[in-house]
């Protein structure tokens, strides 16, 4: 099975490419993609839906890999979550995708005509996880271009689509391997609690621990 692993940052990669001793193989329209071993891709996207999404597709067409995977970090949105905590993720929305004016559903992504994205794989992913001695949780995640803080906002995304983290791109690349037929699995690590004070602080000083986390599940 030849696997495409998307980053948003490069720092949420860099771990990987150290461990695997991976080689650059080329930089397409600013998104640089390496080899990681026979068959693994990845590659670091940048922050956002629209960066994640191009370097999703790129990934798709340039390399073609039977499923995509995502690792990367996010925000908790309830309290049994603390930073370093790891969640496989079951499905994500897009907070911000709202065209409740002309009579959808808030999160309603008409080219596809759903809210919801699932993720594949699920039972596997969690009997490797378990084979590994990981420990995780399984739930369900919203994105949106913007960084979730404590506030008005904030308590709307939770009260509206219920997820347990909240991050900037992995609605989008599942929207993509929707679109595009490629299975999609995602894991992320959490660096900051969203209704804790300081939590862009808490994010950046937790942010390489978080990342480690995911080197060493992935690798």
């Amino acid at each position: 099975m030849k696997l495409g692993l998307v980053y948003a940052m490069p720092i949420e990669l860099a771990g990987m490419l150290e461990r695997a001793k991976g080689r650059a193989l080329e930089t397409v329209c600013g998104v640089h993609f390496y080899e990681l071993a026979d068959g693994i891709i990845a590659c670091a996207g940048g922050i956002g839906k629209v960066n994640i999404a191009m370097a999703t597709q790129l990934l798709i067409d340039r390399y073609a890999p039977d499923c995509v995977l995502n690792a990367g970090v996010a925000g908790s949105m309830v309290q049994e979550l603390d930073p370093g905590a790891l969640v496989l993720v079951d499905k994500f929305y897009q907070h911000d995708m709202d065209t409740s004016g002309i009579g959808d559903p808030v999160g309603f992504v008409s080219t596809v005509d759903r809210i919801d994205f699932p993720c594949a794989y699920a039972e596997e992913s969690r009997s490797i996880l378990k084979e590994q001695g990981v420990r995780f949780t399984e739930g369900s995640v919203a994105s949106g271009d913007y960084f979730v803080v404590d506030g008005e906002r904030a308590r709307w995304i939770r009260d509206t689509f219920h997820p347990v983290l909240c991050e900037m791109e992995g609605c989008a690349i599942a929207q993509v391997c929707c679109r595009a037929e490629v299975p999609f699995v995602s894991i992320k690590a959490v660096s900051d609690r969203v209704f804790h004070d300081g939590n862009g602080d808490e994010y950046q000083f937790n942010l390489p621990e978080a990342c480690d986390k995911l080197s060493e599940v992935f690798w």
